[in-house]
């Protein structure tokens, strides 16, 4: 049976989302997840007891680029817009997910090439303006072992999957993409400290996602994503809850 979630009300402008399966694609927040280097780790304290209060409260405080998480653009152009002035029209969006474990597998540094990209079109669809383009490396199998996440070498290097520079700029350019997404720790590989890949979407204010959970419960396309941010106000990220709507 197919469900439809209507996002306008207006009989005039009618958008539809029709799905047979809702996939979250969003890790639980916990104080011992992989943290980027340097970053604080979440932290949760009680402050309030049904016993003592009546009601049960945590607080709880972590950085803005942790657990499964959206980039804004002023991460790292100080013009760039927080993540308090998305757009609820921009977090709701059609996506394709392109499977590279095998690759990945053979190699931690494997980084997405234009001939990936071109053979995923060969396999499925063309890659239409707008879609948001996940990458599933596998790495999320690897999410509660630190070490394995980041894999570090012995000068402390990281070595996991991300996205290739001219594949990049190929979606950008070539295929309009919304923005690119990935169940690593960086859409940018791990060993490329200078974060061109992230730079390169945020520069034209699209979307990034990082430390996305089961991807491999999903199709290679036919679904839509829904982004849940929080309008942290200047916020240069934000945790997120992600839902895929797969038809």
């Amino acid at each position: 049976m197919t469900n439809n979630f209507n996002s306008n009300s207006n009989s005039n402008n009618l958008k539809t989302i029709a799905y047979r399966d809702i996939i979250d694609l969003t890790h639980a927040i916990h104080p011992q997840i992989p943290i980027w280097p340097g970053d604080p780790a979440p932290e949760f304290e009680i402050v309030s007891e049904i016993d003592k209060n009546g009601y049960f409260l945590r607080k709880f405080s972590m950085g803005e680029h942790s657990g499964t998480h959206i980039n804004a653009p002023n991460t790292f152009y100080p013009a760039g817009a927080s993540v308090d002035s998305y757009a609820p029209q921009s977090l709701v969006l059609p996506g394709i997910a392109i499977d590279l474990r095998e690759q990945c597998l053979a190699n931690p540094d494997y980084t997405l090439t234009i001939d990936d990209i071109l053979n995923w079109e060969r396999q499925h669809k063309f890659i239409e303006p707008e879609n948001l383009v996940l990458l599933y490396t596998g790495w999320q199998a690897k999410w509660h072992d630190e070490r394995a996440f980041f894999n570090p070498d012995e000068g402390g290097v990281c070595h996991f999957p991300g996205f290739g520079r001219a594949a990049t700029q190929f979606l950008l350019e070539e295929r309009s993409i919304a923005g690119i997404g990935i169940d690593t720790h960086g859409v940018d590989p791990g060993q490329d400290e200078s974060f061109a890949v992230n730079k390169m979407v945020l520069q034209q204010q699209r979307i990034v996602l990082e430390n996305l959970a089961n991807l491999h419960f999903l199709p290679a396309a036919d679904f839509t994503l829904a982004i849940g941010i929080l309008r942290l106000l200047g916020g240069c990220g934000s945790p997120v809850s992600v839902l895929a709507f797969v038809a």
